[in-house]
């Protein structure tokens, strides 16, 4: 009886075949069910690629100019306010200083009477300059003058009259001065107007009846 060796088992036989089938790498499409994709459908799915990026970029664009355009829609009005807030503010200034003028009116008018009457001296020909001067520079200017031709938008009238020197209605005295800051009128110029006598004829037939006329000069002289 022979002695068999402990710890030492003897290995099964393992076919030959069977080390080379699984040594061989796997090719793509070797396997069933998986056959290898054609090159026509790999260029058909970039085709489709590109498009969706080109649908993509006009969606972009789109969006782009509607958001240029609300901003622009907003910067317009938010000029259009601040405009407006400006034409506003200067509008305010101006009543402001057209109410706080108008009540300094009877004070200058005073010191137009004592200027007149030889009264405006000392301290408060000073002060009255003064007044005057501030006035001044907030835009309150004084019109009205004898001689120039009565303007109902500018003149009032208290006082009529006819003379045989004018040629249309004329401011032939100024009762009180007019004021205005700018263009706007805070009070007329409170006038005596003079008119044309009755029957008068108008300047313009009299200068033609003044002027010779042709046959006049053409007429010889009487010797």
């Amino acid at each position: 009886m022979s002695e068999e060796t402990p710890g030492f088992d003897e290995k099964p036989e393992v076919p030959t075949g069977a080390d080379d089938a699984a040594a061989e790498p796997k090719t793509a499409g070797s396997s069933k069910g998986e056959p290898a994709a054609p090159a026509g459908d790999a260029a058909a799915a970039a085709a489709a690629a590109d498009v969706a990026l080109l649908a993509q970029l006009d969606q972009a664009r789109t969006a782009l100019g509607e958001r240029t355009g609300d901003l622009q829609r907003l910067q317009a009005e938010y000029q259009n306010y601040r405009r407006r807030v400006e034409r506003d503010r200067i509008a305010v200034k101006e009543i402001a200083v057209a109410a706080l003028l108008t009540e300094l009116l009877p004070t200058l008018d005073d010191i137009g009477r004592a200027r007149e009457h030889g009264e405006l001296v000392g301290g408060f020909k000073s002060v009255a300059e003064s007044l005057e001067t501030a006035a001044a520079k907030m835009g309150l200017q004084q019109f009205g003058k004898e001689g120039e031709p009565f303007d109902p938008t500018i003149h009032e009238a208290l006082m009529h009259s006819y003379a045989p020197d004018v040629t249309e209605d004329t401011c032939v005295a100024i009762l009180q001065p007019g004021y205005r800051i700018g263009e706007r009128t805070i009070r007329p110029a409170r006038v005596a107007v003079a008119e044309p006598q009755p029957g008068a004829a108008p300047k313009s037939e009299a200068a033609e009846a003044d002027a010779p006329s042709d046959k006049d000069a053409d007429a010889p002289e009487k010797g």
